[in-house]
């Protein structure tokens, strides 16, 4: 994860258009959309979808400057969420969250000092946080996450939970999903992004499903922020039978179209698909309709040699944990048969080279599962 972020940090500060080793002409920025579908077969048995719109600018994802440096510039500050995720934390029930997520001060010597502490901290930026997004949220609590076993399942180095963070909890009057998703997109994406369809669109097209709930996340870093926004559906209990993935019916739509914000220029990392499946014993996939990109070894991940094409990157393949990532090369579009393939079966072909809160790594989830999808090709295309 850490590598991710620093990644990520790169990817914000230097935005920039680049020469790929094999596709040249290749551009990155800093905006990206990502589709992910995860299947837990491991502990939950639910299907969970979803869409995040991410940028490391401020102009893309707009959030006031003065507001964000402000967050930046406290060190105890590591993360700040809304959603209307069902139980953001434990006690919180049917209400939308604000949740600021921060360090606990050292100097802070019992439950109540840490309470106290944490509650005076929050309070220099909730009424900030009201403004921006038309909220009225009200203090409910200060949570304490007392170890860091939900990171460790996730990889979230403390974003969402872990030893040490504390979370000061501000909530609302729940909202539909649908409603809220519009009112905090037409506030945080520009309406160049919003009127050239991609992602959002699907996006705002899912959040009228009865289980859509909406997320939006800031996590600073010293130079800039990752802002988030992201759009989740739960499918409960699917994941027990499935033998058959066919991603897209979990989005809502028979093809998945990017962005024409990316019109001007070739961006292949910028519109990425994702599936990630999750199993208690050892299983594979087959029966891969689209095409299997070949692909280079590069710090022990498998990176495609081209990017100019359409098709599939897993790594692994077969395992407890299975990734795959499809890109769009140079297509606009992908269709449901590109992403179909079998689970549990003998694998596909060669190519080229505990108890938890499920609540919070629901959660955990919804904020992690963003931030590596295109960033995670990023080690075979270094700047000559």
């Amino acid at each position: 994860m850490k590598k991710i972020i620093t990644l990520m940090i790169f990817l914000g500060v230097f935005s920039f258009a680049f020469s790929f080793a094999y596709s040249q002409g290749a551009s990155l920025a800093t905006f990206q959309e990502t589709a992910q579908v995860l299947v837990d077969k491991s502990r939950s048995q639910n299907v969970t979808a979803s869409i995040t719109l991410q940028s490391t600018s401020i102009q893309e994802i707009k959030i006031p400057a003065e507001f964000e440096k402000k967050i930046r510039d406290n060190d105890r500050v590591i993360s700040i969420i809304l959603t209307n995720q069902q139980q953001c934390v434990l006690g919180v029930f049917d209400e939308s969250c604000i949740m600021i997520n921060v360090k606990r001060d050292d100097s802070d010597k019992g439950i109540i000092e840490i309470q106290e502490s944490t509650k005076g901290l929050a309070e220099l930026f909730i009424n900030d946080i009201n403004q921006i997004f038309d909220t009225e949220a009200k203090f409910h609590s200060v949570f304490l996450h007392s170890d860091d076993k939900v990171n460790r399942i996730l990889e979230t180095s403390g974003v969402v939970s872990g030893r040490g963070t504390i979370s000061a909890v501000y909530t609302m009057p729940m909202e539909d999903t649908n409603s809220m998703y519009e009112k905090i997109s037409s506030i945080l994406i520009p309406r160049t992004i919003r009127d050239s369809g991609g992602f959002y669109e699907t996006a705002k097209n899912l959040s009228l499903h009865d289980n859509a709930k909406v997320t939006f996340s800031l996590i600073p870093f010293d130079n800039n922020s990752l802002l988030q926004l992201k759009l989740s559906v739960d499918y409960p209990q699917l994941a027990t039978n499935l033998t058959k993935l066919e991603p897209l019916e979990f989005l809502g739509t028979n093809e998945l179209r990017r962005s024409d914000y990316f019109s001007s220029g070739f961006y292949p990392l910028n519109s990425i698909f994702q599936v990630v499946i999750l199993s208690e014993k050892e299983t594979s996939i087959s029966n891969v309709s689209g095409t299997i990109l070949p692909t280079q070894i590069i710090d022990g991940e498998k990176i495609p040699t081209e990017i100019d094409k359409k098709g599939w990157v897993f790594d692994p393949e077969e395992g407890e944990r299975i990734q795959g990532k499809f890109i769009f090369g140079k297509d606009k579009v992908i269709y449901a048969n590109d992403l179909t393939f079998s689970l549990g079966e003998n694998g596909i072909p060669p190519v080229e080279k505990t108890d938890f809160d499920e609540s919070i790594v629901v959660l955990g989830i919804i904020i992690a599962g963003g931030i590596g999808a295109a960033i995670f090709f990023l080690k075979g295309y270094r700047k000559n």
